[in-house]
């Protein structure tokens, strides 16, 4: 499989089997079908709901964890009266928990929205621990990168987008390259 170098060394396949929208009876045996096909990039998000299917999975499959790259994204979990640095890292854990995981390959904010300064804070606790290979974000317009890159010590090593031929975003994409994302 070919990978791509992250911004922080962290080699990652270029082409991953992502869960969104497969139905959790149905996602652990379309993952471990497409692990046996050769993917070994695996994405899903905690609003997907189908966390532990993978995590299943990943558990049958019989692939040593060293050779998968496992992405999993935060949802919004700030609750009132709560603070959203120990939000994240509880939503955090979470995901691991549900997938069987110690750590995690690659994990992202999953939108630009609610404080996500905080949970930038977060992630990046959670990346030094080593708890996680690397942090991004996703659906992350390059205004809202570039401001969380200016006003942040790490910079996003990804920010996964929606770009298919009928919405291509190739001056996002160039602007992204430009600031090392």
């Amino acid at each position: 499989m070919q990978t791509v170098t992250l911004n922080n060394g962290v080699a990652m396949p270029i082409v991953g089997f992502g869960v969104f929208q497969i139905p959790e009876d149905q996602t652990q045996a379309a993952v471990e079908s497409a692990l046996e096909a050769g993917y070994r990039h695996l994405d899903t998000a905690a609003s997907y709901g189908n966390e532990e299917a993978v995590g299943a999975a990943i558990a049958a499959c019989g692939v040593p964890r060293e050779e998968l790259f496992v992405t999993t994204k935060l949802w919004i979990q700030h609750a009132p009266q709560s603070s959203v640095e120990n939000d994240t890292k509880q939503a955090f854990d979470t995901s691991l928990q549900r997938l069987g995981l110690d750590y995690l390959d690659l994990y992202l904010i999953h939108q630009p929205l609610g404080d996500y300064y905080s949970e930038w804070r977060a992630m990046q606790e959670l990346y030094r621990e080593g708890r996680t290979r690397a942090i991004g974000v996703s659906n992350f317009h390059p205004d809202r990168l570039v401001d969380l890159i200016d006003h942040n010590e790490i910079t996003p090593a990804v920010n996964q987008i929606e770009t298919h031929p009928f919405h291509q975003r190739a001056a996002d994409q160039e602007l992204m390259r430009e600031r090392g994302v």
